[in-house]
């Protein structure tokens, strides 16, 4: 497969010639085809200072208020000509510039603070209409590298911060960018580039689901504290009548700054919920003497278990996260307030941050706050109903840098780090602190390059090790190998060839991933043995399991991907069979059909009328044939591939 690729030039249009015309059907009929992208753009460009509710509502907004006035089918409005559009057709669109710049303008004026010197800009007052009550609004949480991005977005003046989204987003070089910000009213554009510059240029997480103001969370506002407006409302007005008098409403409506947002229901439970005198604590060697072996036992570990200051804010986050608060929840998770007083696993400093970690019975609750003030508090759920034993070893206590930190259970006496990719290594022993924190260590890697797959290993106290791998959740994932009805403990050569093929299931709510080797195979002409190896990822919620059969080569890295399926139950305990092909090129250059299914599968045939007794075929084929595969067991009973 060969690609063209293109040097990035600056493309500048020629600024001569007239301006184009716009008329308002034309600036219509690009807003509705290119709406998503004009919020997205908007949203990006307005100050993160107004929060994640108030941003979205007033992109869409702007977006809706960028036609021109005039309604009759004559009318047009002139726009300045748009130079350096490198994007595609809808960049040299004059609708589309038109109903762009409108949004760009708008959302520098949004940014603009307000003066007693002059009237507001009507995008500086917050927008009539799209308005939802009883609803706070926000994207979807993105991950480390976004919220960075938007940290430092946040630091750059409005008209630096649209210069950078344009060149990213718009794809518009410095002549373009200029071009628009002077047309939006910027007093020094060439400053708001210059300003951009000091910006790492990661134009692609512009396009993350963190900066999608289309696909949104939605919450609601405080109940009990809007029924006590309603009814505070009605006692004016009633006041209003009776003595000819004006009332002003009692309260702004608003909650104060900081993580929490406004005061929760004023109920019992709530309330309980809330006190951190209330929390449960296991005693020390509680799990000694417990016939059980799950999060109910672990102990109240770290420096800040006593910081009722610090605890009180974590519960009062959980209970109603603010704005700010960045939450995160794995697939399945509910996010909603503690039922009732729930139990503290956690609490001290990690790295640079305070953190707590909670546990309700059925979820895994971490609270991040700066050791400096709770601006960029975070808030993540994982669910963990039915954890024990190996599944209940260990928890996320922090991530940075592409390294995690784990809090390990308090029956695990020695923890190491382990390459799956590379099973005759040496496994590398994990220092932990008194309270049973590991030290950093290197995570898997998110690039897609999978050169390397660390995995956690574990020793508890009856000796047993245990493996596991950090998906991007606050579980770690549990590693198991063979027959999935009777699964053991992986080793790294259970996973040598298969790890990378877990980047397929990250942040999927998954519990356990087992490695099957269900079929060995002699290849033609080589006479070299293959594997195929099924891997299966049960998740936390039952439903949602991922399968995936992979052909395995003595001389490859890693496995290529045979067949795939989502949610259906073979390779799984329910279903101990699995069946897949793949077209292989022998060294000789000729083509075979390979097929091969678990032991129980007694023969196999494809569609081109070849057949072979047992649980393995190989067949010449051409290397476009499209062929079909199928077996069949001791019973005549047939079987599918894996789809």
């Amino acid at each position: 497969m060969s690609s063209n690729v293109q040097s990035k030039q600056p493309q500048s249009a020629s600024a001569s010639g007239p301006a184009p015309v716009v008329d308002v059907e034309q600036a219509e009929a690009a807003l509705v085809e290119h709406y998503p992208r004009l919020v997205r753009l908007a949203y990006l460009v307005l100050p993160p200072s107004l929060g994640r509710n108030r941003r979205v509502l007033t992109a869409h907004a702007l977006t809706q208020r960028a036609l021109p006035r005039g309604r009759t089918s004559g009318a047009a409005v002139t726009i300045p000509t748009q130079q350096g559009a490198t994007g595609g057709g809808h960049q040299r669109d004059p609708g589309y510039a038109y109903v762009r710049l409108q949004v760009v303008r708008g959302a520098l004026d949004a940014g603009l603070p307000l003066t007693w010197r002059s009237w507001p800009r009507r995008a500086q007052l917050p927008p009539l209409l799209p308005q939802v009550r009883g609803l706070r609004l926000f994207p979807r949480s993105g991950g480390a590298d976004e919220l960075a991005l938007d940290q430092r977005l946040a630091k750059l003046s409005g008209a630096a911060r649209a210069a950078y989204v344009l060149r990213g987003l718009e794809g518009l070089d410095d002549s373009g960018v200029h071009t628009v910000l002077a047309a939006a009213g910027c007093d020094d554009p060439d400053d708001a580039l210059d300003e951009a510059d000091s910006v790492e240029a990661r134009y692609a997480l512009l396009a993350s689901p963190e900066f999608d103001p289309c696909s949104l969370h939605a919450r609601p506002t405080d109940l009990m504290r809007r029924r006590q407006h309603l009814k505070a409302a009605g006692v004016a007005a009633l006041a209003t009548l009776v003595c000819g008098a004006l009332l002003g409403l009692p309260g702004d409506g608003w909650g104060p700054d900081g993580a929490a947002a406004p005061p929760y229901a004023q109920n019992p439970a709530a309330q309980a919920a809330l006190d951190p005198g209330k929390l449960t604590v296991a005693a020390a060697g509680a799990w000694r003497r417990s016939a059980r072996t799950d999060f109910s036992v672990w102990p109240a570990r770290g420096g800040l278990v006593d910081d009722k200051a610090l605890l009180r804010r974590a519960l009062a986050v959980w209970a109603r996260p603010g704005e700010s608060v960045q939450v995160s929840a794995t697939p399945g998770t509910p996010s909603g307030a503690p039922p009732g007083p729930a139990q503290l696993l956690y609490a001290g400093e990690v790295d640079a941050a305070r953190v707590v970690l909670l546990y309700d019975g059925l979820r895994v609750v971490r609270y991040a706050e700066p050791k400096e003030g709770t601006s960029g508090a975070a808030l993540d759920f994982a669910r963990v109903d039915g954890a024990s034993g190996p599944e209940a070893s260990a928890l996320v206590v922090n991530r940075a840098d592409g390294n995690v930190r784990y809090l390990t259970a308090p029956w695990v006496q020695s923890a190491a780090v382990r390459d799956l990719l590379k099973p005759a290594g040496q496994a590398l022993a994990l220092r932990r602190d008194a309270d049973g924190v590991t030290e950093p260590f290197s995570g898997p890697a998110q690039d897609g390059r999978c050169t390397s797959w660390n995995a956690l290993r574990m020793r508890d106290h009856s000796g047993a090790v245990r493996m596991a791998t950090d998906l991007g959740e606050l579980t770690p994932a549990r590693l198991t190998a063979g027959r999935p009805e009777a699964p053991r403990e992986a080793a790294p050569a259970d996973w040598a060839k298969s790890a990378c093929s877990l980047a397929s299931v990250r942040s999927h709510g998954v519990r356990s991933v087992n490695s099957w080797a269900y079929a060995r195979q002699t290849l033609p002409e080589s006479g070299t043995a293959a594997q195929w190896v099924c891997t299966r990822a049960e998740t936390w919620r039952g439903s949602g399991s991922r399968s995936l059969a992979q052909f395995q080569t003595a001389d490859g890295p890693t496995g290529a991907v045979a067949a795939k399926a989502e949610d259906s139950p073979a390779c799984g305990p329910r279903e101990p069979r699995v069946l897949a092909g793949v077209r292989w090129k022998s060294p000789g250059g000729t083509w075979y059909l390979l097929g091969a299914g678990s032991k129980d599968i007694a023969s196999l045939a494809s569609s081109g009328g070849d057949q072979a007794q047992g649980n393995v075929l190989a067949v010449r084929t051409e290397r476009t044939a499209r062929v079909r595969l199928t077996g069949a067991l001791a019973d005549g009973t047939k079987v599918s591939t894996l789809r």
